[in-house]
């Protein structure tokens, strides 16, 4: 359960910081927060659906 919690906070903040970077024009933050937003939502989605929330002991 720790796992999936700690993967949608850092999804959050990619969120986050993409949407800034947006609001900044700054293209090097909207690749790397695009990438950290798929791949650690890809991990959360994947971790949620595999372990189930919460999870299973």
């Amino acid at each position: 359960m720790g796992t999936v919690i700690i993967f949608a906070l850092v999804t959050l903040l990619a969120l986050i910081g993409t949407i800034t970077a947006f609001k900044n024009k700054n293209p090097m933050g909207i690749i790397f927060g695009l990438i950290t937003l798929g791949v650690f939502g890809w991990f959360t989605v994947m971790t949620v659906i595999h372990s189930g929330y919460p999870g299973t002991i």
